[in-house]
């Protein structure tokens, strides 16, 4: 562990300028997909609070979610377990003109389950020699698998730990197994090394992202995804809108009937004096 000096921050407004226009073009990528019956899953991992959560959150912002789904699987049922390892994920895979963008995937088995001790050594061995294997045979059926891994410092990974223990909104984000990552970074670390050796196939290659700066992480990864989808232009149906026709024979119930919703907007609005 060393001392990383801090990147120059993404000035906001160019990040936000640059922002959204990559989110235009996914809207132009997405259209395409679907139009054309593609399958794209895109894989997160990385460093607890590297960014991976809002990345996939500005990625999907404006993508219409029966197109691009993102999976994020709570831990394993006792049934799931006694199942081969790849069947949970499998059922999640896309199926024509979908993405899946998975925040987390089938290397928990390399990372978290390898280092706190979930899984067995044998276990652990035959998902570093399997997963090669899956990922090569949804490639070889036409599916578009990209992996990316969120870079981030230590003392940076530590700031963000306590920046959410202080925020009531962010909490939730933050567990016990998180923590834990601090004391065991070097482990993790390891754990990584020799995943990337068994797994950073040519068919699949693992795409680091350097997430010291959350701005210039977001840019960089959605960037580089268009880069590889060969999406091209393609202009959705024409939609007609119709005029209205008159409500000749139809009298609208009176309001009162009606369970309201409160004006709590309202209520903020200062009278004009």
């Amino acid at each position: 562990m060393s001392e990383l000096k801090q990147p120059k921050r993404v000035k906001k407004s160019i990040y936000e300028t640059e922002l959204a226009r990559l989110q235009a073009e996914l809207v132009t990528m997405q259209q395409w997909v679907k139009a054309s019956g593609a399958r794209v899953v895109v894989i997160f991992e990385g460093r607890d609070a590297a960014g991976k959560g809002s990345a996939i959150k500005r990625i999907t912002e404006y993508l219409n979610p029966r197109v691009a789904r993102i999976v994020a699987l709570p831990m394993p049922t006792e049934r799931q377990r006694g199942q081969w390892y790849f069947q949970r994920y499998i059922e999640h895979l896309p199926s024509t003109g979908e993405i899946v963008l998975m925040d987390r995937s089938w290397y928990n088995r390399a990372g978290v389950e390898r280092v706190m001790g979930y899984c067995t050594s044998d276990e652990y061995r035959r998902f570093l020699h399997q997963a090669p294997l899956f990922e090569r045979m949804l490639v070889e059926d036409g599916i578009l698998l990209v992996k990316y891994w969120f870079s981030v410092s230590d003392l940076e990974q530590e700031r963000r730990f306590r920046s959410r223990l202080k925020d009531p909104m962010r909490r939730w984000k933050l567990s016990e197994t998180d923590v834990l990552s601090i004391t065991q970074w070097v482990e993790y670390s390891k754990a990584k090394d020799e995943m990337f050796v068994h797994t950073d196939i040519a068919e699949a290659p693992w795409w680091v992202v350097e997430s010291e700066d959350k701005r210039a992480s977001r840019l960089n990864v959605i960037s580089h995804l268009l880069s590889l989808v060969p999406y091209e232009k393609t202009d959705p149906p024409k939609v007609h809108i119709p005029p209205r026709p008159p409500a000749s024979d139809y009298e609208r119930p009176p309001r009162e009937e009606n369970h309201q919703v409160p004006d709590h907007a309202a209520t903020l609005v200062k009278p004009k004096e």
